[in-house]
């Protein structure tokens, strides 16, 4: 198996290069580039191409969300997940909005960090244990029982087969051949059911695929 090829990019060097190690040699993954420079960091995806970019929140120059902003307005649809101290609920929000793969704080154990970096890499979400709680409230607001059922009634059976997709974590790419249909109707279909459902991101959209599926059982 080929192995994750990973963008860092922090301003505090003593965790860019921690981390660059602790992904190397215990992770077995490839850090193609550390960078504490946000300036540097477009022209570093454009030309390393790396499956995932761990972003800082925090950096003096711009935080990792308007870095993340920023490579989007630019075309560039790397995954990226957010390495933070903060676990507040307003950043996590925010992260969500901005449609990061995962939610990582710094003091997690560095195996659990590996794991989580890992998983992204595959096209998993993941977000840190002890942001769980605050994430399910910040989805609360999606809608419960009867309105969810009502909110997935407005999708048609593709759009649901792929919100299915999306509550396993799957990448546009991994759902485009599981269904055998482009890239690019992977990301129109992934749109309107955000717009449908109400929804910011695809994490939201697979957390409220986990619930409804949860509500249908209890009903069962």
């Amino acid at each position: 198996m080929t192995a994750a090829r990973i963008m860092l990019v922090d301003d505090h060097a003593l965790c860019r290069n921690g981390l660059s190690d602790l992904l190397t040699h215990r992770g077995g993954m490839q850090v193609v580039a550390a960078l504490s420079k946000p300036d540097q960091v477009l022209a570093a995806l454009r030309e390393h191409r790396p499956d995932l970019v761990v972003l800082d929140l925090r950096m003096p120059e711009i935080d990792g969300l308007a870095l993340l902003r920023r490579m989007r307005a630019e075309g560039i649809d790397t995954p990226a997940l957010i390495l933070t101290m903060s676990d507040s609920e307003a950043d996590l929000s925010a992260a969500l909005r901005a449609g990061v793969r995962g939610y990582l704080l710094k003091d997690m154990e560095p195996e659990e960090v590996i794991q989580a970096i890992a998983n992204a890499a595959r096209g998993e979400l993941t977000v840190a244990p002890a942001m769980t709680l605050k994430l399910a409230q910040l989805l609360q607001s999606g809608g419960k029982g009867s309105d969810r059922r009502g909110l997935l009634a407005s999708l048609t059976e593709r759009e649901r087969e792929i919100l299915e997709h999306l509550a396993r974590g799957e990448s546009n790419k991994t759902i485009a051949r599981a269904l055998d249909i482009s890239h690019d109707t992977v990301k129109l279909h992934v749109r309107h059911i955000l717009a449908k459902l109400n929804l910011s991101s695809r994490v939201e959209a697979a957390v409220f695929a986990v619930e409804a599926r949860v509500d249908a059982d209890r009903r069962a």
